[in-house]
C-alpha cells in the first residue's frame, strides 16, 4: 500500500536531542521560562539541537493556579506568534545555543480558546504555538482547555518529529497519524503524576515500537500532592527500547543521539509501517457460539 511515509526521505547522520524534567512554579511564568532557559543551555552544552519540556512547564500543571486567572496564559496572535516578553530568557538561550526547543504552555487563542499547547521556539528565538493537544485528561483538563482540532509535524535537520502532549501517546492512532505523516520521531511533553511509573513507561515505547519511530518524553517532576510528578524523562529507540531514562525524582536534562542509519535498520527489521492496512478492522465478520 502506499503511504505518505513512503515518500518523506530519511533523515541523514544524526541528531542529539534532550529530555527534560523538572519542577516548575505553580503560576510563575517568568520564572519558568528563566528555569526553562537554564536547562536549555545545559542540554545544548552536551550538544543537543533540540530540547522538550514538559507539558504546562511555563504556568506548572497546577489546575487551582490555572483557575486563578489568566495571568498563566501566554497570548497567541492569529498567525500562532507569541511575543510575549515572559518568555525573552527562553528566546536569547534558543538562540544563543542555536536549538530548537519544544515547551508546554496554557495558550489565549485569538478567537477566546484556552488550550494546552506545546510552544516551539526557533533557532532565531521566534515562538510559535505549535501544537494543541487533542486528547484532554480527565476532568480538570476537559474543564480549563479547548482541544485542538489538527496534528502537527516539525523538522529539524532534516528530521521530522511528530508533535503530542501526555495523553496524545495514550492512543496508538495518534502516534501513528504523525508515523503516517512521514515522522522519525515523535515528542510527547508531558505530565504523568505519581503512581502512573508503570503506564508511564508502557506508552511510549510502545508508541516507539509500533511505529519504528524514536520518543522523545519529557516530564514533570516532584511538587505537592496531588499534583506531584515522577519525572523519568526517555529517549526511546525505535524498538522501544530506552536509550537513555532519568530517575522518578529530582531535576534531569537527559541526552541521547537520534541515528539515521538505526532508524533505518530498525523499520527494515520491523515492517509495520509498509505492511499495514489503512482500514484494517473496518470490516468484521460476526460470529456466534
Amino acid at each position: 500500500m502506499n503511504h505518505m511515509a513512503d515518500s518523506i526521505p530519511p533523515p541523514a547522520g544524526t541528531l542529539v536531542v534532550a529530555a527534560v524534567q523538572a519542577e516548575p512554579v505553580p503560576g510563575e511564568v517568568t520564572g519558568n521560562a528563566v528555569t526553562a532557559a537554564r536547562l536549555v543551555l545545559q542540554a545544548a552544552g552536551r550538544g543537543a539541537a533540540l530540547t522538550v519540556l514538559p507539558e504546562l512547564f511555563l504556568p506548572a500543571y497546577h489546575p487551582p493556579a490555572l483557575r486563578a486567572g489568566r495571568t498563566a496564559d501566554i497570548a497567541a496572535a492569529v498567525d500562532g506568534r507569541v511575543a510575549d516578553g515572559r518568555l525573552d530568557p527562553l528566546r536569547e538561550a534558543a538562540r544563543a545555543a542555536a536549538a530548537t526547543v519544544l515547551i508546554g504552555a496554557a495558550v489565549r487563542q485569538p478567537d477566546g480558546r484556552r488550550t494546552c499547547t506545546a510552544l516551539l521556539v526557533d533557532r532565531a528565538g521566534t515562538v510559535t504555538a505549535a501544537y494543541d493537544t487533542q486528547l484532554l485528561w480527565g476532568p480538570d483538563e476537559k474543564e480549563l482547555f479547548t482541544p485542538g482540532t489538527a496534528g502537527a509535524t516539525l523538522t529539524v535537520d532534516g528530521w521530522r518529529f511528530g508533535l503530542g502532549i501526555c495523553y496524545d501517546g495514550c492512543f496508538p492512532e495518534h502516534g501513528r497519524a504523525a508515523a503516517a505523516d512521514g515522522a522519525h520521531g515523535y515528542l510527547l511533553p508531558s505530565g504523568f503524576v505519581v503512581g502512573s511509573e508503570h503506564r508511564r513507561d508502557v506508552y511510549y515505547a510502545a508508541r516507539a515500537l509500533d511505529n519504528t519511530m524514536y520518543v522523545v518524553f519529557a516530564n514533570s517532576v516532584d511538587g505537592t500532592p496531588p499534583w506531584r510528578f515522577n519525572g523519568g524523562a526517555a529517549v526511546y529507540d525505535p524498538e522501544g527500547r530506552p536509550l537513555v531514562r532519568a530517575g522518578n525524582t529530582g531535576e534531569a536534562v537527559v541526552t541521547a543521539t537520534l541515528d539515521a542509519a538505526e532508524l533505518a535498520r530498525a523499520r527494515a527489521a520491523h515492517t509495520m509501517l509498509r505492511d499495514r492496512f489503512r482500514d484494517l478492522g473496518t470490516v468484521r465478520r460476526q460470529l456466534a457460539s
